[in-house]
C-alpha cells in the first residue's frame, strides 16, 4: 500500500514558510513522541537550513516513557535541544519559552550591545505534520483559544502570528506532509497514530501493520486487551479472535474485518493498550 497525502494548501505552506524565514529567530519542530522520526518531515531540514531549533516531542503522555527518554538523549547527542511535552494537558509547555530564551541569549545580548535598549520579542516558527498538536500547543502557549484545533489532520490551513506574552511572537503554519513516503513503513506508522485522514486509507492494511507491531513489541498488552491466551501466528486468525471476542460480526457469524481494523486502531489511538512507542533510536 502506497500512502500519499499532499493537499494543495501544503505546497503553498512550504513556499510561505520559506518566505517568512528571514523574520524568524528560532524554530519549534513538533513531532509525535510515539514516532519521532516518521513524524519529521524530511523537507523541513531543507527548508530551515541553519535556523536554531528545538525539537518538541508532543503527545509524550501517549508514548512509552522509557523510549521517549532515549529519544531525548539521541537528539541531544546530535546537538538538538529536545523536550518531551503534552500540549493537551500542558505538561512541559512552560519550559519551551525558557529554552528558547536560553538558546537566543547571545543574539539578544548582541542587540543590547549595539544600543537597542528594549529588544523586540523573540519570533518563533512552529512547524510539524498534520494532527501532531500544533494548534493545541499554540493555545497553551498563548494562554487562550486562538488557533483552531481538531482531532483530524488538516485543520490549520493558513498562517497567523500569535503573541505569547510579551516575550514571544509565534508563527503558526499548516501541517506539511511530504509528497510521497519513500518508506512504506513510515506511511503505516503515520496512519496508525492518526496523522493521515482515515478516509484515504485501507484501514485493514494499517491494522495488519499495527497488530504485527504489537505482537513483536507489546505482546502482553495485546493478550491482555483482547483476552488472548496465545497470539495466533496467522494475522487472519488474530483478526478472527479479536472479532469474535469483541462482537465485530456480520450476519451469519462471520467476522467483519473492517470493524476489527477500526476497533484496533481506535483503541491504539485512545491508549486502551497503554502507552506505545512505534520507533526506537537504535532502530
Amino acid at each position: 500500500m502506497t500512502i500519499q497525502w499532499f493537499p494543495g494548501h501544503m505546497a503553498k505552506a512550504k513556499r510561505e514558510v520559506q518566505e517568512k524565514l528571514k523574520f524568524i529567530d528560532i524554530v519549534f519542530e513538533l513531532v509525535d513522541a510515539r514516532i519521532p522520526t516518521s513524524s519529521r518531515n524530511p523537507m523541513i531540514d531543507e527548508i530551515l537550513v541553519n535556523k536554531p531549533r528545538i525539537m518538541l516531542l508532543n503527545k509524550a503522555d501517549m508514548a512509552d516513557e522509557e523510549i521517549t527518554q532515549q529519544w531525548i538523549a539521541f537528539f541531544q547527542k546530535r546537538h538538538i535541544k529536545a523536550l518531551a511535552i503534552d500540549s493537551q494537558a500542558g505538561t512541559g509547555v512552560k519550559q519551551i519559552v525558557a529554552a528558547a530564551k536560553e538558546m537566543l541569549k547571545p543574539k539578544f545580548e548582541k542587540m543590547v550591545a549595539k544600543g537597542i535598549k528594549n529588544p523586540r520579542a523573540m519570533r518563533a516558527l512552529i512547524v510539524g505534520i498534520p494532527n501532531v498538536g500544533k494548534s493545541t500547543l499554540i493555545n497553551r502557549l498563548a494562554g487562550k483559544h486562538i488557533a483552531k484545533t481538531g482531532d483530524k489532520p488538516g485543520v490549520t490551513k493558513a498562517q497567523q502570528w500569535i503573541k505569547v506574552g510579551k516575550e514571544m511572537e509565534l508563527l503558526d503554519t499548516p501541517g506539511i506532509l511530504w509528497p510521497k513516503f519513500e518508506d512504506e513503513e513510515v506511511g503505516l506508522k503515520l496512519a496508525t497514530t492518526g496523522a493521515i485522514k482515515d478516509t484515504i486509507l485501507n484501514l485493514q492494511d494499517v491494522a495488519v501493520y499495527a497488530l504485527n507491531f504489537l505482537k513483536q513489541h507489546y505482546p502482553d498488552r495485546l493478550k491482555e486487551r483482547y483476552s488472548l491466551t496465545e497470539i495466533p501466528e496467522d494475522i487472519a486468525a488474530l483478526f478472527d479472535e479479536i472479532g469474535r471476542r469483541r462482537g465485530c460480526l456480520m450476519s451469519g457469524g462471520l467476522v467483519d474485518y473492517d470493524k476489527v481494523a477500526e476497533l484496533v486502531l481506535r483503541e491504539i489511538r485512545t491508549e486502551k493498550l497503554g502507552r506505545l512507542s512505534f520507533e526506537k533510536p537504535n532502530e
